[in-house]
C-alpha cells in the first residue's frame, strides 16, 4: 500500500516498529490478536490495528501540501479534515480556515470567497450542491480534494444500483458530513434515504410490509429522504450501502433484516431475490473492518479496562467504544493529558454527549491490564503518549523506556 508523507510527529517509532513486525509475520491479516507489552506491573494489550488510515494519511498529505504550494493564498478547508482535534488545530495553526461547522453550519459567508481562493474538500467528501456552489464562485473543488477512495467507492456503488433501478438505502448517522455527501450523490441518480440504525431500518420496514399508513412516513423520516420519494413504489426494489465508519454487525444486521422482509412479503424465491433486493455487498472500507476485528480480537483476553483514544466526534471510534464497552469498563479519551492522574481520568461519555471526569478508573490491584485502540483519524504518536503517561502515573517509566528501546532496534 502507498506510503504518505505526513509530519513526523504524528508518527511513532514504537508503534511503527510494532505495526511492521505484525505485518511481517502475518502478511495475510488473519491474526487478530493484540500485541502484548508488560511493562513492569503494567501490561498494554495494543489492538492488532488502530490508527491512521489510507484516507486520512492521503488527506493529510494533500492538506499540508496545499499549504506549501499555495503561498500569501487564502487557504480554506469546506470542513474538519478529518474528526481529530490535533489535526485540525495543526492546519488551522498554518493559516487554513473552515468554512462550516461539522454540522454544515456556516462559520464563513459564500461571499467572502473569491475565485483565486484555495478550497480543501475534506476526507468524508462533499455534496454535489456545494461542488456547484464552489464552482459558481470560479473555484475548481476537485484540485486539492481529499475525497476517501473508500467513500467514493460507495458513492459508485449506490449509483450502479440506483441506475439498474433501486432505491438506495443508506446505512448512517444523518448528520455526519460522510452521509450527506453520500445522499446527495445517490439522490442525483435514485430515490435515496438514511436509516441510522437498526430501529429505524425495522420502521422502515413496516412502510414496506404495507403495516403503516404512507402518511406518516415523512414525520417519521424528516430530512431523510430525496425529494419526490414515494415510500408506496419507491421501496419496491432497494439495495444497502452505509457510511463507512459505521459498526460492521448493525448494517449487517439492517441488510440481512430488509432483504429477507422484502423477499417474505413479495414472495420472492431464493434465486429471485436479487430482482427485489441489489446485491451491493459490504461498503464499509478497510480500515473500519480492520478496527473492529481487531477489537474483537483483543476483547477475547481478559483486561482491567480499555481506553479507545481519537476525536469526541469521530464516528469510526465511537464504535470502537462501544464493542469495547460490551466487555469491561471503557474511557473514551482524546489523549494523553486525559489521563490526569492515577486516580483520575477525563473521557467521553458517549450516552450522555459530555465529557466527564471519573475517579478511581484504576483498580488497586497489580498488575494491571489495560487495552488500548485509537481511531482512523488518530495519530500514532498518541498511543505511544498515552502507553508513556500510562507508566509514568503505575509507577512503570523505567519499564516503559526498556521497552521502547527494545522494539526501536
Amino acid at each position: 500500500m502507498k506510503s504518505f508523507d505526513v509530519p513526523i510527529h504524528y508518527r511513532s517509532p514504537l508503534v511503527t516498529a510494532i505495526k511492521l513486525k505484525r505485518k511481517a509475520d502475518d502478511k495475510m491479516k488473519r491474526d487478530y490478536t493484540p500485541t502484548v507489552l508488560q511493562l513492569g506491573t503494567l501490561q498494554i494489550m495494543l489492538a492488532r490495528h488502530f490508527g491512521f488510515c489510507y484516507g486520512v494519511e492521503n488527506a493529510i498529505e494533500i492538506a499540508f501540501r496545499a499549504v506549501a504550494e499555495n503561498p500569501g493564498k487564502r487557504i480554506f478547508l469546506l470542513s474538519e479534515m478529518i474528526h481529530n482535534p490535533g489535526v485540525n488545530a495543526d492546519l488551522q495553526a498554518l493559516g487554513i480556515k473552515f468554512i462550516m461547522d461539522t454540522k454544515g453550519g456556516m462559520l464563513i459567508n459564500w461571499d467572502q470567497l473569491k475565485s483565486d481562493d484555495v478550497v480543501i474538500i475534506p476526507a468524508f467528501g462533499t455534496t454535489l450542491e456545494l461542488e456547484e456552489k464552489l464552482r459558481d464562485i470560479g473555484i475548481d473543488p476537485t484540485h486539492y480534494e481529499t475525497t476517501c477512495p473508500f467513500v467514493e467507492k460507495v458513492w459508485n456503488r449506490a449509483e450502479k444500483i440506483g441506475d439498474d433501478g433501486y432505491t438506495v438505502v443508506v446505512h448512517g448517522k444523518p448528520g455526519h458530513e460522510e452521509t450527506r455527501a453520500t445522499f446527495s450523490h445517490s439522490k442525483a441518480h435514485t430515490p435515496t434515504i438514511v436509516v441510522k440504525d437498526i430501529q429505524q431500518a425495522q420502521l422502515l420496514g413496516r412502510y414496506i410490509a404495507g403495516e403503516l399508513p404512507v402518511a406518516g412516513f415523512s414525520e417519521d423520516f424528516k430530512g431523510q429522504y430525496s425529494e419526490g420519494f414515494d415510500p408506496s413504489k419507491d421501496l419496491q426494489r432497494i439495495g444497502v450501502v452505509n457510511q463507512t465508519t459505521m459498526l460492521a454487525s448493525e448494517t449487517q444486521a439492517i441488510a440481512d433484516y430488509l432483504k429477507q422482509l422484502i423477499t417474505t412479503y413479495y414472495q420472492t424465491a431464493y434465486d429471485k431475490t436479487n430482482e427485489r433486493f441489489a446485491d451491493t455487498r459490504d461498503t464499509l472500507c478497510y480500515a473500519t473492518n480492520d478496527n473492529q476485528t481487531a477489537v474483537q480480537g483483543m476483547l477475547e483476553r481478559k483486561a482491567d479496562l480499555a481506553l479507545v483514544i481519537g476525536g469526541y466526534n469521530s464516528s469510526n471510534t465511537s464504535h470502537l467504544v462501544e464493542l469495547c464497552e460490551l466487555k469491561l469498563p471503557t474511557y473514551f479519551i482524546n489523549d494523553e493529558r486525559c489521563l490526569i492522574s492515577e486516580t483520575m481520568v477525563r473521557h467521553f461519555d458517549l450516552h450522555t454527549h459530555t465529557e466527564k471526569e471519573t475517579t478511581g478508573f484504576l483498580p488497586a490491584h497489580k498488575p494491571l491490564r489495560i487495552m488500548i485502540t485509537s481511531g482512523a483519524s488518530c495519530p500514532d504518536a498518541l498511543a505511544e503518549r498515552v502507553i508513556e503517561r500510562l507508566a509514568i502515573i503505575t509507577g512503570n517509566e523505567q519499564a516503559a523506556t526498556v521497552i521502547k528501546e527494545q522494539w526501536e532496534v
